[in-house]
């Protein structure tokens, strides 16, 4: 019996290339499995939802309390700028705040710090700003990015009243506040602990009556 090298070789290759696709197979779903499962980790289960929405609705009263408190001419300065300090922490980066009035049409926005001062800087002799009907009007959607979005609504009732002039201005404005949840990582006792994290975006006017 003569021993056909040639196509012991070939056999040899077929086994070889069948096993490697099959390694590349096996791979491949381990990978896309792998995949799922952090794809899924990072998914807001429907008790975790309930606890960051209540997070998100809380951070906007305290956002509310805070507009009252530094725009009341009650308030001492240092009062005022140690309140901006922590109205500031709610915000994310960048965020703006949007600034109208019955008088106008325009719409101005400004970064949350100067807006907290330019609040603080009104020209009356009282000021009383309260928000109500604080609400979500957009279901937290997640991105590309893995950070779910929503929009909560305010409306916010402004009276400023000036004792020398006479002059009492008021006004309703209907807000709209983005809100961003993204998950977060801290250290504690030497271990890594991620979370999800509640931060206010851009507040938007969106309409603005008497």
């Amino acid at each position: 019996m003569i021993f056909n090298f040639a196509r012991f070789h070939a056999a040899l290759e077929n086994k070889n290339k069948h096993m490697k696709n099959t390694l590349i197979l096996f791979l491949g779903l381990f990978l896309a499995s792998s995949l799922t499962a952090l794809a899924q980790n990072d998914n807001i289960s429907p008790a975790r939802k309930q606890a960051i929405d209540s997070l998100a609705l809380e951070k906007v009263k305290d956002l509310s309390k805070y507009i009252s408190i530094i725009g009341s001419k009650e308030t001492q300065f240092s009062e005022a700028n140690r309140v901006m300090d922590r109205a500031e922490e709610l915000f994310a980066p960048g965020a703006e705040m949007g600034v109208s009035s019955i008088n106008s049409s325009e719409i101005a926005y400004y970064k949350v710090r100067r807006y907290f001062e330019r609040l603080m800087a009104l020209n009356y002799d009282r000021v009383n700003i309260t928000w109500y009907d604080i609400q979500y009007i957009s279901d937290l959607e997640r991105q590309p990015d893995g950070r779910y979005v929503g929009v909560i609504t305010i409306y916010q009732r402004f009276e400023g009243t000036s004792i020398e002039t006479g002059m009492n201005y008021k006004d309703t404005t209907k807000k709209d506040i983005t809100i961003y949840v993204e998950k977060k990582q801290t250290q504690i006792a030497g271990r890594t602990i991620e979370f999800w994290d509640v931060m206010l975006g851009d507040v938007r006017v969106t309409e603005t009556s008497a």
